[in-house]
Parts: structure tokens; C-alpha cells; sequence
């Protein structure tokens, strides 16, 4: 048995922590937040909400689990785990316009209860697939007739201003929202926009007074203080009209950058023919029917072709990983549309997400966050090594203890794409080959089966990597 341990994101609650416990997922109820707890419980909000799948099942169990972990412990819910943790600042804009929009309409539907949410973290949505779906279970509480939105602010912060960043001016949250990890400031935002977005009564009400009151706030020329500020009020039925028309106009945003990325139709443009398609789904199926892997990871995913392929197979749960923005709204649609078990992420693999936040442990890298069965790289390896200039070694150790086994394809110089990417730079890459490619991988896996994919000799290669040992 694995001894417990606290995740370290969940040390901002004072209401209750989230512990592994030998790989249970285990949510604390606090002492004095059980009187909240309890009545939320007992409106049947949260089964409503499980049962529409927007809220992640628990169940109660015995406060003993918990140990000396914590001693402030009214109950402990047991949480049926996720597949894959992931972040704001990897989710393209239609996953984040999706979270935007499941946190408002279970707003909608706590206020409905007697209930309200405390705050407004993206962080407490996470994805199945395409389908967004709350975590926490102790942002619920019951509401006080008349109070304000108390989550406003950090729902435009971490929801609305993001999404506006696009819309308004086609550009990805994804870098700046990781940098801040608390999204986008009102008051940075409104430095961007025009005359035309100002004349909205949305942004006049979302961003322009939020931006205000900020300024306001830090220039200490408004003191939110009880003796100089009479409590405000606002009746249900306005918080309410407040969240639906915010919901409407969330649901119109778009993104402004509308033409056709580099990747987002590469599945009709790419240079091998349908055939040879075929022959690289078979092979990725092959794989997974000998492996039958949990979790596949598939770097350099595009639109999902091969991650579809592979649950079709029988993987069980995807996630592609991408930086083209296209070909993740696309990879997304897929997704939503099928309803499949297929995850695709922003991921930039010469700068993925790090260990960040307090302590550097708040949120996880991709690697110390989770672990995959099974990785496929495919057409990903010349973008590493030519264009951004990772050595071949480096870059395939990177890969193969990313999951014990996996496939991964070598595309030769000789290749339309790698001649494309090298027709404006000098070949400094003498060590690129597909000797050293083969010595490299059998220097530290072993090679299970190979094959020609291509006319130009792309080269698809499955492997199972060898422990320290040795061993497979």
C-alpha cells in the first residue's frame, strides 16, 4: 500500500483537501464547512448534477481512510478518478468556451437549489474526452439572499478574458495564461481593446468596470469598507439574468483568426497517399491489439486520426497533444461529435508545461502529473530535430520514457516535409539518419516490428522499453 500524501494543488481550500490514498482519490470535508456540505446534500443538487454527468461522482466513506493525514475532518468523500489532469493554459479555445460555459449553467442550476458557488476556478472544471465536468464538490455552499457574484472577478479572469483574447484579436491564451496561471486581468485587457468592443454592454459590464475597480482598488481610491460602503444587494432573479446573459454571449465568441492553419488540413494535403494512410492505421492498430494499453499519449496529434485508430482498436482513453491551434479545434469537434474518450491538448514539446505555482508543485509538468501505457509519435521527430534543433538522442530518450512502449516514426531527409523545413536553413544535421535513429532506439528499448510507410521511406518503428536492468 502507497502511504497518503496531500496533492499539493488543493492546499488553497480552506473548506477541505484532495489526498491520493493508494491511488484513491480521497476529498476531505472540513469541520466547520460541514453544516454547508450537509445542506447542499440535502437540496439533491449534487445528484442532479452527477447524473447530467457535469459533476464528478463520489461517494462517502469512512473518515478512518483518511488516518493522520488531517485531523479537522467532518467526512471524506471518495472521488472517482480522472483519466488525465490537465490545465486552463492547455485547452484550446473551444475546450475553455466549453468550461466557461458548464460553470455557468451549474451556476444556473445551484442557484436554482438555494445553493451558490464560492468561486470561480477554472481549475475545478476538468475533461473526459471533449465533455467538461466539475471537481469540486466544496465550491457549492448555500446562498444568502441578495449577496453579489462573489466569483466574478476570477471568472472573467480565468474564463471570459482568455476567450475574449481570441475573439476579439485571434490570439491563443495558452502562453499567457500559463505565465500568469490566474488568466488574464481586466485592466490588461482593456488596454487592448478598440472603440468598437467598448461600445458593447457586455464588455462595459465584464471587463471595463472590472478594470475600474481594480485601478481603483490598487490606487486606494475606493476602500471596500463596511462603514463607508453600505452592503449592496442583488435579488436572485438579477444574479441570475447576470449569469444567462453572460452564458448567450459566451456562447457567440469565436475566434478572430478564421483562416486555415498549417496543420488543420494536413490529413488532405499530406504527401503519402491514401494507401499508405491505411498502412499506418494498420500498423498503430496492430500495436494497440498486442499492447491493449489504458492510456495513450500521441504526440504531435493533429486532427486525431491515429487516436481515433487506436480506440478504435481498443486503447482505452487518448490524449493527443498539439501546438497547432487548428488542428485542435478540429481535434475537439472530433471528439465532442463522436463522443469519444479522446483528449487533445495545446502542448508545445520544446517548452512543455512545467512544475509551477507554489513551491513549484501547485500544478504538475506533464511528466510528474501522469504516465501513459503507451505513446505513438508519428510525423513528430523531424519537427524536433530539424526545426527546433533537439539532438535525435535526446529527443528519442525523451520520448521512450514517456511510456514503456510505443511507436515512432522516422521521416528521411530525403522526404518532402523534412526538404521543406530544411529549403530556407543550412543542414547542419549530419546526425541525422535512420542508422542513428535505429542504433539510438535499440540502445534503449527493444525493436519489435517495422515498416515502410511511405514512398520516400518513412519508416514506422514499435518498440518496448528496457528497464534499467535490461529486461523489457
Amino acid at each position: 500500500m502507497k502511504p497518503g500524501r496531500a496533492l499539493p494543488g488543493s492546499f488553497r481550500d480552506p473548506s477541505g483537501r484532495v489526498y491520493e490514498i493508494d491511488g484513491r482519490i480521497v476529498r476531505t470535508v472540513a469541520n466547520h464547512f460541514s453544516a454547508d456540505f450537509e445542506f447542499v446534500e440535502s437540496t439533491g443538487l449534487f445528484r442532479k448534477l452527477i447524473a447530467r454527468e457535469e459533476l464528478v461522482p463520489f461517494e462517502q466513506t469512512d473518515t478512518a481512510i483518511i488516518g493522520k493525514l488531517a485531523d479537522n475532518c467532518k467526512y471524506t468523500l471518495d472521488v472517482s478518478p480522472l483519466r488525465f489532469i490537465s490545465y486552463p493554459y492547455e485547452w484550446s479555445f473551444s475546450a475553455l468556451k466549453a468550461a466557461a460555459l458548464l460553470h455557468l449553467q451549474i451556476h444556473l442550476t445551484a442557484l436554482e437549489h438555494g445553493v451558490t458557488l464560492s468561486d470561480a476556478s477554472a481549475y475545478n472544471i476538468q475533461f473526459h474526452g471533449a465533455r467538461p465536468v466539475f471537481i469540486d464538490h466544496l465550491s457549492f455552499r448555500r446562498y444568502c439572499p441578495g449577496e453579489m457574484w462573489v466569483g466574478h472577478r476570477q471568472f472573467c479572469e480565468q474564463f471570459l478574458n482568455p476567450l475574449l483574447l481570441r475573439a476579439f484579436f485571434g490570439i491563443p491564451h495558452n502562453g499567457w495564461y500559463r505565465g500568469t496561471q490566474e488568466g488574464i486581468k481586466a485592466q490588461e485587457l482593456s488596454r487592448l481593446l478598440k472603440w468598437r468592443h467598448r461600445v458593447s454592454w457586455s464588455v462595459l459590464t465584464h471587463v471595463l468596470l472590472q478594470s475600474f475597480f481594480q485601478r481603483s482598488v490598487e490606487n486606494n481610491s475606493v476602500h471596500l469598507s463596511k462603514d463607508k460602503i453600505p452592503a449592496a444587494g442583488l435579488p436572485l432573479p438579477s444574479f441570475q439574468r447576470l449569469l444567462k446573459k453572460l452564458h448567450s454571449w459566451i456562447s457567440t465568441l469565436r475566434p478572430a483568426d478564421t483562416a486555415k492553419t498549417v496543420w488543420q488540413d494536413y490529413t488532405q494535403t499530406q504527401s503519402y497517399s491514401s494507401a499508405e494512410v491505411e498502412s499506418k492505421k494498420q500498423f498503430v492498430a496492430e500495436f494497440i491489439k498486442n499492447q491493449k494499453p489504458k492510456s495513450l499519449w500521441d504526440l504531435g496529434c493533429n486532427t486525431g486520426d491515429y487516436c481515433i485508430a487506436a480506440l478504435e482498436a481498443g486503447a482505452e482513453y487518448a490524449v493527443g497533444f498539439d501546438s497547432d491551434q487548428g488542428a485542435l479545434e478540429s481535434a475537439f469537434a472530433r471528439s465532442l461529435e463522436k463522443n469519444l474518450p479522446f483528449q487533445a491538448l495545446f502542448f508545445d514539446a520544446a517548452n512543455p508545461s512545467p512544475n509551477q505555482g507554489w513551491n513549484e508543485q501547485e500544478r504538475s509538468g506533464l511528466r510528474a502529473r501522469a504516465s501513459a501505457d503507451a505513446v505513438l509519435a508519428l510525423a513528430f521527430v523531424h519537427h524536433l530535430a530539424i526545426a527546433r534543433n533537439i539532438p535525435l538522442d535526446q529527443l528519442l530518450d525523451w520520448i521512450m520514457d514517456l511510456a514503456p512502449a510505443g511507436i515512432i516514426e522516422f521521416v528521411p531527409k530525403s522526404d518532402p516535409m523534412v526538404q521543406s523545413l530544411l529549403r530556407h536553413r543550412e543542414d547542419i544535421f549530419p546526425d541525422y539518419s535512420q542508422e542513428a535513429f535505429l542504433t539510438q532506439m535499440e540502445r534503449k528499448s527493444s525493436i519489435v516490428s517495422t515498416a515502410v510507410v511511405s514512398a520516400s521511406g518513412r519508416l514506422l518503428v514499435s518498440y518496448k522499453r528496457r528497464n534499467s536492468a535490461g529486461a523489457l
